[in-house]
């Protein structure tokens, strides 16, 4: 008989306590922090999934690893041997070490992009689409159009819209476009994966306009276990061959090592081309050395080791099927959900007919942190630039790596369908303060009364 209880493919050898809050003391916190999960402080959370972005827990290895950590100013052999590991993967000609994602894209887009330039995507994340707005380029989402359907059930709906890509060149100019992207998963699509033949078809495009193309690679392992479950031909290939090939087909990447890295921070940049390489060590290094870029030796080393743990086999079929488990469950008693269920969180499909429950989950979650996330208003940057757009959901508990096991998740479906059962009686949220750009990190919001809420 075949075994279909999840279990986690570790054993814990270290912990770290919760502690629960009463209701009372819930409320008093999240009033103090002005209704934002962001400003919360983390000791008053219970199962924290406000990101799976540097929550993770390392490994033995990694932490062994760590130990060997060499802290020279310069020519370090960790960061050989971070290279070593990145060029293993990722095959790209330059590797440049950077404190975190976001880094990776600011140095990217000052090099590469100027005021009036067109970045396509197929859906920019929040810093991504910042850090084009911030050197005056305009950052466009071309997601396939079933990527704009929640409910519908779709096996790559985070492909890149090909057709809508050759039309924006071609009305634009190429002139106008320094560099596709292509996020893998499609994380504020709802951690939905990018098909191989779509990045075969989006390659194909940029060469013939002699673009090049680059991977937001936050979740590179993910999608290449997305590949080998669901594209045929790639059954029997591993995570890591997959992954191979699909950044064969670029020139390039940006990644935040916090998140499939398996760390708790760091990334990187990647090119194969000499001159705009050099040009991003320029300037990387005026804050920081390039054989380091503002990381620790100790820090090098678990990345190296992190990002060949994330492609392991038994790590991604649990990881999958963890957050598979907690988006059916919830599903199955009508709570509305992107689907299919993501590689890194369950995104809460808030519908119309559920506004109020869209903005305050938390207030009732006994503990639990989520994040307001796919096409919400609070993540939108105000900005002269930005297209604002009706909110159509949210909240995504972003699911930390090796760090709860199954029973939090069985809790979380408990509080997620309890919450679901009174959303008519959670009043909605409005914003009293908000910064020009990324907002949802400071922003200060007030409840609505339910029958406001409901009106609006």
């Amino acid at each position: 008989m075949p075994v279909t209880t999840i279990i986690e493919p570790f054993r814990i050898k270290s912990i770290e306590p919760i502690r629960w809050t009463t209701r009372k003391q819930r409320e008093q916190r999240l009033e103090a922090a002005y209704y934002n999960l962001f400003l919360l402080p983390a000791d008053d959370v219970l199962i924290d999934l406000l990101t799976d972005s540097g929550t993770g827990a390392m490994s033995t290895h990694q932490w062994a690893a760590i130990m060997e950590g060499d802290e020279s100013y310069a020519g370090s052999r960790s960061f050989d041997r971070f290279r070593d590991s990145v060029q293993n993967i990722f095959g790209y000609k330059h590797v440049i070490p950077t404190h975190q994602g976001r880094a990776a894209e600011r140095i990217l887009f000052s090099v590469a992009c100027k005021k009036g330039d067109v970045v396509p995507n197929n859906t920019h994340f929040d810093t991504t689409r910042a850090n084009v707005e911030f050197v005056g380029a305009e950052a466009v989402d071309l997601v396939i159009p079933e990527g704009h359907q929640p409910s519908l059930s779709h096996p790559f709906k985070g492909n890149m819209d090909v057709a809508a890509l050759e039309s924006l060149i071609q009305r634009v100019g190429r002139e106008r476009i320094p560099l596709v992207m292509l996020t893998v998963t499609n994380n504020s699509g709802g951690g939905q994966p990018v098909s191989m033949e779509n990045v075969r078809q989006v390659s194909a495009v940029c060469k013939r306009f002699g673009i090049p193309l680059y991977f937001d690679a936050c979740r590179f392992a993910e999608n290449a276990w997305f590949i080998k479950l669901r594209e045929k031909g790639y059954e029997s290939k591993t995570p890591k061959q997959i992954a191979q090939e699909m950044f064969r087909y670029g020139d390039g990447c940006t990644m935040s090592a916090k998140k499939d890295g398996m760390a708790n921070i760091g990334g990187f940049l990647c090119t194969n081309d000499n001159l705009l390489a050099q040009q991003e060590k320029d300037l990387l290094i005026s804050p920081r050395v390039i054989h380091y870029g503002g990381l620790a030796g100790r820090d090098l080393e678990a990345i190296a080791v992190g990002l060949q743990e994330a492609l392991e086999e038994d790590y991604l079929r649990y990881r999958i099927a963890s957050t598979a488990y907690l988006g059916n469950h919830i599903a199955s008693q009508g709570v509305p959900i992107v689907q299919p269920p993501g590689g890194h969180a369950i995104y809460l499909d808030a519908a119309p007919s559920c506004l109020t429950f869209r903005r305050s989950i938390s207030r009732r979650s006994s503990g639990r942190r989520a994040l307001p996330r796919r096409r919400n208003p609070l993540r939108r940057n105000r900005h002269p630039h930005v297209r604002r757009r009706r909110a159509n959901g949210s909240g995504t508990p972003g699911h930390s790596r090796r760090v709860y096991t199954q029973s939090h998740i069985d809790y979380v479906v408990e509080i997620i369908l309890e919450v679901w059962k009174h959303r008519a009686s959670i009043p909605g949220m409005r914003l009293t303060y908000e910064a020009p750009f990324l907002r949802h990190f400071t922003a200060h919001l007030e409840p609505v009364p339910v029958a406001v809420a409901h009106r609006s």
